[in-house]
């Protein structure tokens, strides 16, 4: 076997074209990590929001809340059955929800866009602990306040504590600003159902959230609600709707799919390409070792270790590269609420492990195709290379 410092003496005698080559592969794993986070930090704002505990009703077809119908007659059916889990007080935990589209003016666009308001009972803050009031005070009922999520504070103007703003005939004052933790409801503002449905003349929920004591009662619920013919009401797991929900979001997808795949293909054909280089100017090196006894398959083992290394190396300044992005916040429109959605590029420990494989296997394919041409040609033809 060729002992390793043979690889490390290989890399310290070519400083510069290994550095070269580790920052090569270390900008394409950082565009890759990149995009990846991109699409890690879409898919966490949108499913994390659903709980596999909870079941979502909604009207028969309904693809959204927006278009969705539950009827408040429906609701006191609904609430009355057994087998609903009860919070600290008693109450069966089930929450009634109406959604509704406003257009607000961006701090970046004069012409706005549309931002989900979520007119709520005092059950939606147990039903989802995980939003929290960080300034301000929780909204009054009965009145025109909101509270809104910091990501909407911070890109829509009008929008902070103390601030009114106007949709319609109605002025809402913000008394409050709270965070989800990275989940949808970061891109939306909420406010008391009962004022919400008086203000735009609706007098009937959107959905209905509630949570089941158990598997059995979730299954019973469920079936309960489908098999009752006054409700014509469709049920599905919560965290299944909001899955459902980035279909809306294809477009974003099909492109990070994309830009993924070539900064692959990049990353691989760039290895290979400065490898076989490498190779290709130690064609009498690796001859005078063959000279020296050692067999074919020990070259070619030793040379894609030297590449697999490198390429790790690269993989890891990739990753130290893209870490910057990495909570940066931005946003983008959903095609199936037609709504803003706010969310943060996740480089989480999948994301970057995903980076530093993909850059480890770039290695091992760039370092083995010319070890092999080089070890495959005769001793004597190589000796007589310049």
């Amino acid at each position: 076997m060729i002992p390793l410092k043979y690889n490390i003496g290989n890399l310290t005698a070519r400083r510069v074209s290994t550095l070269m080559t580790i920052l090569g592969i270390g900008v394409v794993i950082a565009v890759m990590i990149s995009m990846m986070a991109l699409q890690n930090g879409v898919n966490s704002a949108v499913v994390s929001s659903g709980s596999k505990d909870n079941l979502m009703v909604m009207r028969e077809g309904a693809a959204a809340e927006l278009s969705s119908w539950v009827t408040k007659d429906a609701f006191r059916i609904i609430r009355a059955m057994p087998g609903i889990a009860k919070d600290n007080s008693g109450a069966p935990m089930i929450s009634p929800e109406l959604v509704i589209i406003f257009k607000i003016p961006k701090k970046d666009d004069p012409k706005g866009s549309n931002v989900l308001v979520r007119g709520v009972t005092p059950e939606a803050f147990v039903m989802r602990p995980y939003v929290k009031i960080i300034e301000g005070r929780m909204f009054h009922p009965g009145v025109n306040e909101v509270v809104v999520a910091r990501r909407i504070r911070d890109r829509f103007v009008n929008t902070a504590v103390g601030d009114t703003f106007q949709f319609g005939t109605q002025r809402y004052n913000v008394v409050g600003v709270f965070d989800a933790q990275g989940t949808a409801f970061d891109s939306e503002m909420w406010c008391d159902a009962d004022f919400l449905g008086q203000a735009r003349k609706r007098d009937a929920y959107s959905s209905l959230i509630l949570r089941p004591v158990d598997h059995a009662a979730f299954e019973s619920i469920k079936a309960g609600i489908k098999d009752d013919n006054r409700l014509k009401l469709d049920v599905k797991s919560e965290y299944q709707y909001y899955a459902d929900q980035t279909n809306g979001l294809a477009g974003i997808v099909i492109l990070v799919a994309i830009v993924t795949f070539f900064m692959t293909i990049g990353a691989i054909l760039g290895t290979m390409n400065t490898m076989f280089s490498a190779i290709a100017s130690r064609g009498r090196e690796l001859a005078t070792m063959r000279a020296l006894g050692f067999k074919r398959r020990a070259i070619l083992f030793s040379v894609v270790i030297e590449s697999a290394f490198v390429s790790l190396l690269g993989g890891i300044v990739g990753l130290l590269l893209a870490i910057p992005v990495n909570a940066i916040s931005t946003g983008t429109t959903n095609f199936v609420t037609f709504s803003e959605v706010a969310f943060n590029f996740r480089v989480d420990w999948h994301v970057g492990l995903t980076g530093i494989i993909v850059a480890l296997i770039a290695g091992i394919i760039g370092g083995a195709l010319p070890a092999i041409s080089a070890a495959r040609m005769p001793i004597t033809t190589a000796l007589r290379e310049i």
